[in-house]
C-alpha cells in the first residue's frame, strides 16, 4: 500500500498545470483561427473567393506560428497566473503578449512570401483583423472565468437570507469612487449602494459604476425614503469641517446608521475601504476646523531637548508624549503615579519610535525627594506639568486632596524646575479656573496664580523670597537653594472640556446608550467649550514657542455646545430615536457645577498671537508676598484635612464663590 502511495504522488500532476495545458490548446486554436477569420473576412466571407497562394501560405504558417506563440505566452506568465483573482497586471500581460505573438506572425508570414509569385505578402487587413481578433481571444478566455464567479457570487448575495444594507453613498469624488468599487467588490459585503449624494450640479442624473447621482445635500433625506436607504457612508476627507457638520447633521435627521472617513490621510494612502469607515463621532458635529500649529516652531523649540511630562499616563498627557516624540527631543521623561497608564503609553511609544530615548518613572508630584532627584538628575529642559486631579464632583467630596495634589502638588513642581535649570515650566490649566464655583476650579486658578508668582519673583530678580514649602522635615534637606540666575519661563495654557478624555461627558453618554439609556443631562440648559484631545495638545506646545513668561493662553474654542443637543445627536449617531428608544433625565445640576463656561475672566482681557485661534489672557495683578504667606497656611490646612478648607480657598481666590456658603 505505501509503495502505491508514493508511487501515485510521484506521478500526479498539479491541477493548476492540467488547466495550463487545456489553455496552451485553446490559444493554438485561437491564435490560428483568428487569422483565418481575419482572411475570411476579408474576401467577402467567402472561402471560395480566398486566392489558393494565401491559403498555402497561412496552413505553412500554422505549425510555426503555434510553437511560437506558446513560447511568448509562456514568456509574458500566461499560464501561470490566478486566472480567478485576474486584474489589470494580468489584462497588461496578455495584451503585450497578444501583440508580441501578432508582430512575429507579421514578420515571419511576410518572410515567407517575399519573391512569391503573385502575391509578396497577405492581406493588410489580414495582419490588423488577425492581430485583434487574437487579443479579444486571448483575453476574453482569461477573464470570463472571472467575471463568471463573479456573477455568481453577486446572485449568491442577492438570493442570500442575509439583510442586505442599503447604502447613500455622499460624495462622488474621488474618495467615493474608491469606496463603491470597495462595496461592490468585497466578497463578504452585503451592502448594495443605490444612489450617491454630491453637491456639484454638474454630475447629477450621470452615473458612476450604474450608481445614480440623485442630488445634493439638500435631497439626503428625500432620497433616503425613496430608495429605502439604511446606512449612509460619507467620503468627504478634504471637505471644510463646518460644511462636513452640516452634512452629517442632515444625515443624523435620518433612522440610518451612519458612517465616515476619518480623514485626507487615507485618501492619500489609497486607503478607502468599507473597514476604513469609522461612525461618526460628536467631535465631527461640532463644525470647526482644526487648530493650525506651526510645526517648524514647535520642531524647533522641542529638538534635542531633554522633556518632563507629568501625568503623562493621562488622556492630556499621553498625547503630550505622542506629539513630542514626533519632535525628536534628546530625552522624553514620562512621570506619572498610575502605573498601568504610565506602561501603556511606554510601549505605544517604543513600538513607534525605537530609536526615542524614553524614561518612564512613577512618582507623586506630592513628593518633593522624588521630584528634587528626578530634576537634578535629568535636568529637563523643559517640563508639561499635566498631572491633576480634574473630576468636579469628586473633588467636590474630597476637597482637601484637590488642593494637595494640584496646587501644593504644582507648587513642588515648579519649584523643582526653577532650582534644577529647567527653561520652560507649562502649566494645564482648564477654564474651569474662571470665576470657579467649584474646589476642582478654584484649585487649578490657584495653580495659576503659583505660576504667575514664580514669574513675577523671577522678572523682579527676588526669586529668593519664593518660600520652601514642604511636609515633612525630610524634604528640608532636599530642597536646593536656587542659582545664582534664574532663568525659568512660567506659563500655563486653558482650555475647555476635551472630547474622549478622562472624565469626558462623552464616554458616559456612549455607555449608557450602550446600556440602553437613560442618558443623564444635569440641566437642559448647559453648555460647555468642546475641543480635541489632539487639539488641546497642539495649543500647549504651540503656548511653549510664544511663552515669555507670566502669560496664560487660551484658544478660541467657536461657539460653546449645548451637552443636551449633544446627547440627543449621539443618540441619533447611535441609531436611535431620542425619547423614542433611547430616553433623556435631566438630573439637575451637581456640587460646584454652573451653567456655563467661561474662557477669560472679565478683568483679563485679551493679546493676540501669531496663532489667530490662540489668545494671551493678561495677568490679573494681586500680591505675590501676601499670596504665598496664604499659600503655606492653606497646605497647611488641606494636610490637616480640615472640611472648612474651602473658606480659606474663599480668601485666596477672590473670583470664587462656593455655593454652599452662599
Amino acid at each position: 500500500m505505501k509503495k502505491r502511495n508514493s508511487k501515485s504522488r510521484k506521478f500526479h500532476i498539479e491541477h493548476w498545470k492540467i488547466i495550463s495545458l487545456f489553455l496552451m490548446a485553446y490559444d493554438i486554436v485561437a491564435v490560428n483561427l483568428s487569422y483565418l477569420i481575419s482572411l475570411w473576412i476579408r474576401f467577402d466571407a467567402s472561402f471560395e473567393a480566398i486566392p489558393k497562394e494565401y491559403l498555402t501560405y497561412y496552413s505553412r504558417m500554422v505549425p510555426v506560428y503555434s510553437v511560437l506563440a506558446v513560447i511568448i505566452f509562456y514568456f509574458f506568465r500566461m499560464y501561470n497566473s490566478v486566472w480567478r483573482f485576474a486584474s489589470y497586471n494580468e489584462l497588461v500581460r496578455t495584451a503585450l503578449g497578444s501583440l508580441t505573438a501578432s508582430l512575429a506572425h507579421s514578420v515571419i508570414i511576410t518572410i515567407m512570401m517575399r519573391g512569391g509569385e503573385p502575391y509578396s505578402r497577405m492581406p493588410v487587413s489580414y495582419y490588423l483583423w488577425g492581430a485583434l481578433f487574437q487579443a479579444v481571444l486571448l483575453i476574453a478566455a482569461r477573464f470570463s472565468y472571472r467575471f463568471l464567479l463573479l456573477e455568481l457570487k453577486h446572485l449568491e448575495k442577492s438570493n442570500t437570507k442575509s439583510e442586505r444594507g442599503r447604502v447613500m453613498l455622499v460624495g462622488a469624488g474621488e474618495a467615493g469612487q474608491l469606496l463603491l468599487r470597495d462595496i461592490t467588490k468585497t466578497d463578504k459585503s452585503f451592502d448594495k449602494v443605490c444612489c450617491i449624494i454630491d453637491d456639484n450640479k454638474n454630475k447629477w442624473k450621470r452615473y458612476i459604476d450604474g450608481v445614480p447621482i440623485v442630488g445634493g445635500r439638500d435631497d439626503i433625506l428625500l432620497n433616503v425614503e425613496k430608495y429605502k436607504i439604511n446606512k449612509i457612508y460619507v467620503a468627504l476627507p478634504s471637505i471644510p469641517k463646518t460644511e462636513l457638520r452640516d452634512i452629517l447633521n442632515i444625515c443624523s435627521e435620518t433612522n440610518c446608521e451612519v458612517k465616515n472617513l476619518p480623514g485626507f490621510y487615507q485618501l492619500v494612502n489609497g486607503d478607502i475601504t468599507v473597514a476604513a469607515m469609522k461612525d461618526v463621532s460628536v467631535e465631527d458635529l461640532l463644525g470647526r476646523e482644526p487648530i493650525e500649529v506651526n510645526a517648524e516652531e514647535i520642531f524647533t523649540s522641542l529638538f534635542d531637548k531633554v522633556i518632563l511630562v507629568t501625568g503623562g499616563g493621562g488622556s492630556i498627557g499621553s498625547e503630550l508624549c505622542r506629539q513630542i516624540a514626533q519632535h525628536n527631543p534628546k530625552a522624553l521623561i514620562i512621570f506619572d503615579v498610575y502605573e498601568n497608564n504610565a506602561y501603556s503609553i511606554q510601549q505605544e511609544l517604543k513600538r513607534k519610535y525605537p530609536s526615542l530615548n524614553l524614561i518612564t518613572l512613577i512618582g507623586s508630584v506630592r513628593d518633593s525627594r522624588r521630584l528634587d532627584r528626578i530634576f537634578s538628575k535629568y535636568r529637563p529642559d523643559i517640563v508639561y506639568h499635566a498631572a491633576a486631579h480634574k473630576h468636579v464632583p469628586l473633588m467636590e467630596d474630597s476637597p482637601c486632596e484637590s488642593i494637595k495634589n494640584n496646587v501644593i502638588g504644582t507648587y513642588k513642581t515648579a519649584y523643582a524646575a526653577m532650582v534644577n535649570g529647567c527653561k520652560r515650566f507649562v502649566l494645564i490649566s482648564t477654564d474651569k479656573a474662571v470665576n470657579p464655583t467649584n474646589i476642582m476650579g478654584a484649585s487649578k486658578r490657584l495653580c495659576e496664580m503659583v505660576i504667575q508668582s514664580f514669574d513675577r519673583k523671577i522678572k523682579e530678580n527676588r526669586a529668593c523670597d519664593i518660600p520652601k514649602l514642604f511636609t515633612h522635615i525630610a524634604d528640608e534637606e532636599v530642597m536646593r537653594d536656587f542659582p545664582a540666575k534664574v532663568e525659568t519661563e512660567f506659563v500655563a495654557v486653558r482650555f475647555g472640556n476635551v472630547l474622549g478624555s478622562n472624565g469626558s461627558v462623552i464616554p458616559l453618554f456612549k455607555k449608557q446608550i450602550e446600556n440602553g439609556g437613560p442618558v443623564t443631562v444635569t440641566h437642559p440648559d448647559i453648555i460647555r467649550y468642546f475641543m480635541t484631545i489632539p487639539e488641546a495638545v497642539s495649543l500647549v506646545l504651540t503656548a511653549g514657542t510664544f511663552a515669555h513668561g507670566g502669560e496664560i493662553f487660551v484658544l478660541d474654542m467657536g461657539s460653546p455646545v449645548k451637552i443636551d443637543t449633544l446627547a440627543r445627536n449621539l443618540i441619533k449617531l447611535s441609531g436611535f430615536k431620542p425619547e423614542v428608544d433611547i430616553k433623556i433625565e435631566y438630573t439637575g445640576l451637581r456640587p460646584g457645577e454652573k451653567l456655563y463656561e467661561e474662557k477669560l475672566m472679565a478683568e483679563e482681557g485679551l493679546k493676540t498671537t501669531p496663532n489667530k485661534l490662540i489668545h494671551i489672557g493678561c495677568p490679573i495683578p494681586f500680591d505675590a508676598d501676601e499670596f504665598f504667606s496664604g499659600l503655606e497656611n492653606l497646605m497647611k490646612v488641606a494636610y490637616e484635612n480640615d472640611e472648612n478648607i474651602r473658606r480659606v480657598v474663599e480668601k485666596m481666590v477672590s473670583t470664587y464663590k462656593d455655593k454652599a456658603f452662599c
